[in-house]
C-alpha cells in the first residue's frame, strides 16, 4: 500500500474518498442501482485543463505556477526587461511551489538577448560542502544509501545556490532593484496561496517526511495533518527572509547570522554544511552548448547538466530518420525513441560530470557524425536489451520547476531550478522557512567514476533550459523538470514543434515516452495496438495514466511569424502562462 492511501485510512482524513463498497451496518453488499450510479461518478476521471497558453505582442511568462507567472508579467508591465520577470518569477516559484525549488536549492539560467545575439550561461547549481568525501555515505549489499541519509536530513543538503544566481542575472543584466523585483514574492508568503489538488496530494506523499521536522511541519501542515485543496498556506518567516536578502543582497543570505543559522539548521540534522561552506559559495558564467536539427540552432545547458549535451546527441540521432512521415506516437516512432534514449542514457552514464573536475568530451557528444555512427546500433524491428556507451573521443574538435520568459524585443530566458526530491532534504531553517534541498543525492557514490563526490563540486544534473533559434532569430524556450526524464522530454516537445508543425500547447500536452535502461514507459493516451507492436519487438512496457506528472513539467515560449509571443503550460503541473 504506498504512503498516500496509509496515511488517508489512518489518519481519516474527511476529504479523501475510499473506494471500497460498504458492507453490514444494516445496508446491502449489493449496490442499488442510484448506488452504483454514484459510484460510477465517483471513478470518473479528474477533469484536467489542457488550455494553459496564452498569447500576447509584448511579453509572455510559462512557469509551473499561474500566481508566479502573473508576478513575471507585471514586472514587464511596469517596464522591467526579461531579466527582471525571470528573477521576479523565481522567487515567488519558491513561494507558492516550495515542493520544488526556493532559495535553500540551485538552478540555471540561459539568456540571450536580442540587440546583440549573445548568450549567457549563469550556473548556481549547488556544491558538496568541504568536508564531503566519496565515501560519506553507507551502502547496504544493494548499493542503497542506509538510512536514506543522501535524500533526508542535513546530510543530503548540499551548499545551496540560488541566491547567488539570481542575484547576479539581476545586477548584470536586469534594470529594477532587488526590492521591487522580490517585493511579490515577500507578498505571497505573507499573505498565502491557495494549495491545489496538486499539492495537496503531494505534501500527503511525502507527510511521513515532512512530519520529521517540526520546522517543515509547522508550515506544511494544518492541526497535524497535510493541507486540503483551497487552503491557504502562508510562510511569514520566508517573506521575513526574502526582505532581508532585499535589503542586503548575496551577503545576508551566504554571510551573518542568516548563515550561521543554515548551517546549524543542517548540522543539527546530522550535515556536515558550515558557514565558510556558505561564505564561499559563487555562481559561475559558462558557455552555452550548442547544436542544429534541421536548420534550428540549439543553444541549449553546458555541464554540469548533462541535459543540453544530451538533448542535442538525441535530436543528432532523430535528424537521420523522416520523423515527420513516421507520425506522431506511432509504433515506428516510440520504438525509435526508445532505442535513441538507450544510446544517449549509456552515454551519459560514463561520460557526464562537472567538467571543473572531469574532461568531458562535449564536441563529441554532441557531433552529427558521432550520432551517424550510433544509430547504426539500432535494429528497426527490435529493442536492444543492453546497450554500451560510444567512444565520443574521435570526434572531439578541442522533485524541480522551470520556467520562461520572452518580450517584445525577443529577450529569452529559460530558468530551470530545484531543490531536488518534492521537498527536498525536509529541513526546514527555524524562524527562516527555507526548504533545504537534498543535491547530494544526485552524485554517484561510488569513489573513482566521474560523478563521485568531491568537495566544491557540482553533482551531475538533467536540467535542459533550452533556447532555440530558426534563421538566427527567437523561435522558443523551453524547460522542464523531471530527473533524467527531462532529457527526453524536451527533445519530444521540440520534435513536436519542428517536425510535426505543433503549436506549443498541442507540442506539450502531447502523451510521452521515456526509456534509461530497458523499460520502455509510455503515457496514457497511446494507442493500444501500438502498444502491443512495441511488446512485439521485444520491448518491455508500462504504461502510466494521462497526464502523467512523473514525464516532467514543460513551460515554453514561442515566437510566432506574426511577431505574437505564445506561451504554453504543462497540464501535468499547475503550470500556466500569462501574457500582455
Amino acid at each position: 500500500m504506498n504512503k498516500k492511501k496509509l496515511f488517508s485510512i489512518t489518519s481519516l482524513v474527511a476529504s479523501l474518498v475510499l473506494t471500497v463498497g460498504l458492507v453490514g451496518c444494516g445496508k446491502s453488499s449489493t449496490p442499488t442501482a442510484d448506488t452504483a450510479k454514484q459510484q460510477e461518478q465517483k471513478e470518473e476521471k479528474p477533469k484536467i485543463n489542457l488550455k494553459r497558453d496564452a498569447k500576447g505582442k509584448n511579453g509572455v511568462v510559462a512557469a509551473a505556477k499561474p500566481e508566479a507567472s502573473q508576478v513575471g508579467a507585471e514586472i514587464m508591465k511596469k517596464g522591467g526587461n526579461a531579466i527582471d520577470a525571470a528573477v521576479a518569477t523565481a522567487f515567488a516559484l519558491g513561494v507558492v511551489e516550495p515542493n520544488a525549488s526556493g532559495i535553500g536549492g540551485g538552478g540555471f539560467m540561459l539568456v540571450r538577448f536580442a540587440k546583440t545575439g549573445e548568450e549567457v550561461f549563469i550556473d548556481f547549481r549547488e556544491t558538496a560542502p568541504k568536508k564531503a568525501k566519496p565515501d560519506m555515505y553507507k551502502l547496504d549489499d544493494k548499493g542503497k544509501v542506509i538510512n536514506n541519509e543522501s535524500v533526508i536530513g542535513g546530510k543530503s543538503v548540499a551548499v545551496p545556490g540560488e541566491v547567488a544566481g539570481l542575484l547576479t542575472a539581476l545586477e548584470k543584466y536586469g534594470t529594477m532593484k532587488r526590492e521591487e523585483v522580490m517585493q511579490p514574492a515577500i507578498d505571497l508568503a505573507e499573505k498565502g496561496f491557495k494549495v491545489t489538488a496538486n499539492f495537496s496530494g503531494i505534501i500527503k506523499d511525502e507527510f511521513e517526511n515532512i512530519n520529521k521536522f517540526e520546522a517543515t511541519k509547522k508550515i506544511y501542515t494544518k492541526n497535524g495533518l497535510p493541507f486540503e485543496e483551497g487552503d491557504t498556506i502562508k510562510n511569514p518567516d520566508y517573506a521575513n527572509t526574502l526582505r532581508l536578502i532585499a535589503k542586503g543582497g548575496k551577503d545576508a543570505f551566504y554571510k551573518g547570522e542568516l548563515a550561521k543559522e543554515i548551517a546549524n539548521a543542517v548540522q543539527k540534522s546530522g550535515g556536515i554544511i558550515t558557514i565558510e561552506d556558505l561564505a564561499n559559495y559563487s555562481a559561475k558564467m559558462r558557455k552555452p552548448v550548442k547544436g542544429t536539427y534541421r536548420g534550428y540552432e540549439i543553444v541549449s545547458a553546458p555541464p554540469a547538466s548533462s541535459g543540453g549535451t544530451h538533448v542535442i546527441e538525441m535530436l543528432n540521432m532523430m535528424e537521420n530518420y523522416d520523423v515527420k512521415a513516421m507520425g506522431v506516437n506511432t509504433t515506428d516512432s516510440l520504438h525509435l525513441w526508445s532505442e535513441v534514449s538507450k544510446i544517449m542514457f549509456a552515454d551519459r552514464g560514463k561520460y557526464m560530470a562537472d567538467t571543473d573536475f572531469i574532461k568531458v568530451p562535449l564536441a563529441g557528444l554532441a557531433s552529427k557524425d558521432y550520432a551517424k555512427e550510433q544509430v547504426k546500433k539500432i535494429n528497426k524491428d527490435k529493442s536492444a536489451e543492453k546497450v554500451q556507451p560510444g567512444n565520443p573521443n574521435k570526434y572531439e574538435s578541442g522533485s524541480t520547476t522551470h520556467f520562461s520568459v520572452m518580450d517584445k524585443e525577443g529577450n529569452m530566458v529559460a530558468v530551470t531550478k530545484t531543490i531536488n526530491h518534492f521537498f527536498g532534504s525536509c529541513v526546514t531553517v527555524p524562524g527562516r522557512g527555507i526548504l533545504l534541498n537534498d543535491e547530494m543525492d544526485d552524485f554517484e557514490f561510488k569513489p573513482g567514476v566521474s560523478n563521485s563526490i568531491a568537495p566544491g563540486k557540482r553533482p551531475l544534473s538533467s536540467m535542459t533550459p533550452t533556447l532555440i533559434l530558426k534563421d538566427g532569430k527567437p523561435f522558443m524556450t523551453i524547460g522542464s523538470p523531471g530527473a533524467t526524464r527531462i532529457i527526453t522530454t524536451v527533445a519530444q516537445v521540440i520534435s513536436n514543434v519542428i517536425d510535426h508543425g505543433m503549436d506549443i500547447q498541442t507540442a506539450i500536452n502531447t502523451p510521452r515516452m521515456y526509456d534509461k535502461s530497458g523499460e520502455l514507459n509510455l503515457e496514457g493516451g497511446i494507442d493500444q495496438k501500438v502498444i502491443d507492436e512495441l511488446k512485439g519487438k521485444g520491448h518491455k512496457v508500462k504504461s502510466t495514466k494521462e497526464y502523467d506528472l512523473f514525464f516532467g513539467g514543460v513551460q515554453g515560449v514561442m515566437m510566432e511569424a506574426s511577431g505574437d509571443l505564445h506561451g504554453g503550460a504543462d497540464p501535468r503541473r499547475d503550470g500556466q502562462a500569462v501574457a500582455y
